[in-house]
């Protein structure tokens, strides 16, 4: 099984990236083959706007990382996005990957409705803010990075499995029931992996 965590944190030892380490170790130890990009360390020009990807199927821009990401999410069985919440949304420098891959992740029909190039592949999204909670939900902190993220993935064909918001970061720093929380999720996730890739067999 392929596992691809992105993280979206500029911050290596910050929360996020440790409920995305949990993912990975606990990935790993249960024989998955786990990788981890970090958003940070890409070199990733911003989209043009010019739309030729939606008939050419490709980005005309030169190879970049956006490029061998796509080629990373089409090849794994799991996608783990995390990012931490930047003023309601998802911070800008991972929006650009996802608008840099789209003709990758859903096509369109000749009336321009989506559709999905993605099907039978799961995800988990991660989240954190430092709104503390209820209010990171209530006034559309981390739901609202929550909400961006599923835009993108369930129209791309993802079944999102998981979805973990952590407000109140800057107060009370993630612990070791948040970390059990994402490895719960990755268990399961891949649990209905397997369970899926049986009955296709049958």
């Amino acid at each position: 099984m392929d596992i691809l965590i992105i993280n979206g944190s500029p911050r290596k030892n910050g929360n996020l990236s440790r409920m995305l380490d949990a993912i990975a170790d606990a990935a790993s130890t249960a024989g998955a083959d786990t990788h981890t990009v970090r958003i940070d360390d890409m070199r990733i020009t911003p989209c043009k706007g010019c739309m030729a990807c939606r008939t050419g199927h490709r980005c005309i821009l030169p190879e970049d990382d956006a490029q061998a990401t796509l080629k990373a999410i089409r090849k794994c069985d799991v996608l783990v996005v995390g990012a931490p919440c930047y003023w309601g949304n998802m911070p800008g420098t991972l929006k650009i990957l996802f608008d840099r891959i789209v003709y990758g992740m859903m096509g369109e029909s000749r009336r321009g409705l989506p559709h999905p190039l993605l099907k039978g592949k799961k995800a988990i999204l991660i989240t954190t803010g430092t709104t503390p909670y209820p209010f990171n939900r209530l006034f559309g902190q981390t739901a609202g990075t929550v909400r961006s993220l599923k835009e993108i993935l369930k129209w791309s064909g993802f079944d999102i499995t998981a979805a973990i918001q952590r407000g109140g970061t800057k107060q009370n720093p993630v612990d070791e029931k948040d970390l059990e929380k994402c490895r719960k999720a990755i268990r399961k996730t891949m649990t209905a992996v397997i369970k899926h890739s049986g009955s296709k067999r049958h």
